[in-house]
């Protein structure tokens, strides 16, 4: 098994020491840091205060609705980008503003901003020595530009199209005239960089408008010459008068034809009645004729007084046969009248085929004509395209020019930025701020000074656990062999079973060594380095008293230990007072409880218990995959892990041990002869190295009544 040692842990560091030290030199840190703090506040006392002041630019269109240009109402809206603010920044911060600016404030003659004018005799005799720059090397004006530019600060701010111009200064008021200053200087830069825009804008257009004016008119001339040159007269919808005419007499055309279409078929819907015998009277434009009306009515008539004789005389009667004579003359009239009727509409229709054929000669003739005139057409488009062109770019020039001639004339020239927010004189200075620079002095004062305490702790070596000399490897497997063997030789001499069954069995006498002592396992486990230790128990014995003296020894070096009740009798809970009631490993199995549920204090020590539990057996066997996953999460979170395993075999430990577990057997006054078999189990099981701790107490725990149950932590 590989030893780690505790050494390298946390609990070789003395926590309580540590404290203990930065208690006891609580005097001198604690005047260590008011002599700092009051040496850097009578620094900042000397240190001549600076004054901050910003003023605020909005870069904007300044035109108004009224104002602004008709021809893109939103252009100087969207092109402020983020580049555009950027380059503004750029102008606000050029040498030419700058030194008007200064200039203008007359900034040359403050000490602050010219070196020269205020530089010590001491700082001139090194300057001549060449041991310190000499201002006085150094032009005026760049002197005054650096000193400004150093003083200066414009940003935008993010998100938006302000720019803040902010300066510092040892004179308050001077602090705020500056940005003020330099704002409206930008502010009038950039107005007049307009104006100087729009004057050009109109010399430029004014330049143009006299020879546009000229092809102007030299095109629409063009086009007029053009037009009467090849009969391209205009019509009607501004179209060419042959093509209007096509249309006009292709519309008679198609009229006619339609006319003589009906016509044709009227007159054969007649000829088909008089050809078929049919009465006359039925057909439309037969008894449209006023006198086949006429006709029809005295038929009519006679009919009827056939009908009123027809009661009283025979057909054979002279009168009868007169009616009827004259029925059928009426009718032969009708049909001629019809095929006058005839006659006419084949008349017509004769007159509507000749119309056709006129309008077909002259159709073709305008066909000609139309064709000759459009291809003249494509060449008079092109020249009146040219001239709308050349008149289009006439009239947006007339009314750009009136616009620029208008605002120059004005001097009306909106600047793209304005100021939002002027600067005013500050009432505290920006620098030294004494309240915040001191709080913050002191607390970092404080915190060295501590720092320096625990550093000088530490490396003095009194802060640190003396650590517990580690035998050999060699000379301590030889002892734990000896050990074993002092403390089982006792039992293998007596033989098993000497004593009759009726007789009841003595005591076993436990040795006396201290070898086998709670202490001596104690040591002998941190001196392993083991991480985890499983106590087992013989039949008949109980291994949680040991358990609980392991860890509250354990406990007492200084190491983070636990108990876990695996025994399934509660013993190890109850001495550490714990309540059968409360929840434990079986919960913790059985997944109703978490682990802040189920690890509880110790009331004797700073050692902790996960007591049995009251989940249901099965339940918690269904989880028993998981114990070896809370074995290791445990073993993470403390420095030992002691696992009562109660009375157990070789067999049963397979899923608890680990690569730094030790088996220790727990022998006690009610072990017997049992002790040897446990002994041989485990050797049999390949525990060849098993430690073994011993109790002469004698004495069983009573469970019934435990002590209150306090929470871990």
């Amino acid at each position: 098994m590989a030893v780690s040692s505790y050494q390298s842990r946390d609990a070789d560091i003395d926590i309580g020491r540590l404290f203990a030290a930065v208690w006891r030199d609580k005097w001198i840190i604690g005047i260590g840091a008011l002599v700092i703090t009051a040496l850097v506040a009578v620094a900042l006392m000397w240190t001549t205060p600076q004054y901050r002041s910003d003023a605020r630019v909005l870069i904007d269109a300044g035109e108004s609705v009224f104002t602004r240009p008709e021809r893109d109402p939103l252009a100087d809206q969207t092109r402020f980008d983020q580049e555009a603010v950027a380059s503004q920044v750029e102008i606000i911060t050029s040498t030419d503003l700058l030194m008007q600016v200064a200039d203008q404030l007359d900034l040359a003659a403050l000490p602050e901003f010219n070196d020269a004018a205020s530089m010590s005799a001491f700082g001139r005799g090194l300057a001549a020595l060449g041991l310190a720059g000499d201002p006085s090397a150094v032009a005026r004006e760049k002197r005054v530009l650096e000193a400004v530019r150093e003083r200066l600060t414009v940003f935008p701010v993010e998100n938006s199209r302000v720019i803040v111009i902010g300066f510092r200064s040892s004179d308050a008021e001077l602090a705020a005239r500056v940005p003020n200053a330099l704002a409206e200087a930008y502010v009038a830069l950039e107005s007049r960089a307009q104006l100087q825009n729009t004057g050009a804008a109109a010399d430029y257009l004014e330049s143009e408008i006299g020879p546009l004016q000229d092809e102007v008119r030299v095109a629409e001339a063009a086009v007029a010459e053009y037009r009467a040159a090849n009969g391209l007269f205009v019509g009607q919808n501004n179209s060419v008068l042959a093509t209007q005419q096509l249309a006009e007499l292709s519309t008679e055309l198609s009229r006619v034809r339609a006319e003589r279409s009906a016509l044709e078929a009227r007159v054969a819907s007649v000829e088909s009645a008089l050809e078929s015998g049919a009465s006359a009277d039925t057909l439309p434009d037969v008894i449209a004729s006023p006198v086949v009306a006429r006709l029809t009515e005295q038929q009519a008539n006679l009919k009827a007084r056939q009908a009123d004789l027809s009661t009283t005389l025979l057909p054979g009667h002279p009168r009868m046969q007169a009616l009827q004579s004259q029925i059928g003359g009426l009718e032969a009239q009708i049909r001629d009248q019809a095929r006058n009727v005839l006659a006419g509409l084949r008349n017509e229709a004769r007159i509507a085929r000749g119309r056709e054929e006129e309008l077909n000669g002259d159709l073709n003739t305008l066909k000609a004509a139309s064709a000759d005139a459009s291809g003249s057409e494509v060449e008079l488009r092109a020249l009146e395209r040219e001239a709308a062109s050349k008149r289009a770019l006439l009239e947006t020039y007339l009314l750009r020019y009136r616009e620029a001639q208008s605002r120059d004339q004005g001097e009306y020239a909106p600047a793209k930025a304005r100021v939002i927010s002027s600067a005013t004189v500050p009432l505290e200075p920006s620098f030294p701020r004494m309240v915040p620079m001191v709080g913050a002095t002191f607390f970092i004062a404080v915190l060295l000074m501590v720092i320096v305490t625990l550093m000088r702790e530490l490396f003095s070596g009194r802060a640190l656990v003396p650590a517990v000399a580690a035998a050999g490897s060699g000379p301590a497997v030889s002892a734990r062999q000896d050990d074993a063997a002092m403390a089982v030789a006792p039992a293998e001499a007596a033989p098993v079973r000497a004593a009759p069954a009726e007789a009841p069995a003595p005591e076993t006498a436990l040795p006396a060594n201290d070898n086998f002592s709670v202490t001596a396992v104690t040591a002998k486990l941190v001196r392993r380095g083991a991480g985890r230790a499983l106590i087992v128990a013989p039949a008949g014995g109980s291994g949680a008293e040991n358990t609980v003296a392991l860890a509250r020894a354990l406990d007492g070096k200084g190491l983070r230990a636990i108990v876990l009740d695996l025994s399934g009798t509660g013993l190890a809970g109850a001495l550490m007072d714990a309540d059968p009631s409360d929840p434990g490993i079986t919960d913790l199995l059985a997944a109703d409880a978490s682990y802040s549920d189920v690890i509880f204090g110790d009331s004797a020590s700073a050692a902790h218990i996960i007591p049995a539990g009251n989940a249901d057996a099965d339940r918690a066997l269904s989880g028993i995959e998981r114990l070896p996953i809370i074995l290791d999460g445990l073993s993470s979170a403390y420095d030992i892990v002691l696992v009562d395993c109660g009375v157990t075999d070789a067999a049963g430990l397979g899923r608890l041990v680990g690569p730094d577990s030790e088996i220790v057997l727990s022998v006690d006054a009610h072990s017997g002869d049992n002790a040897v078999d446990a002994a041989q189990d485990l050797a049999d099981g390949g525990y060849d190295d098993v430690l073994i701790v011993l109790d002469d107490t004698g004495e069983t725990p009573d469970p019934v009544q435990p002590a209150p149950l306090r929470k871990a932590g």
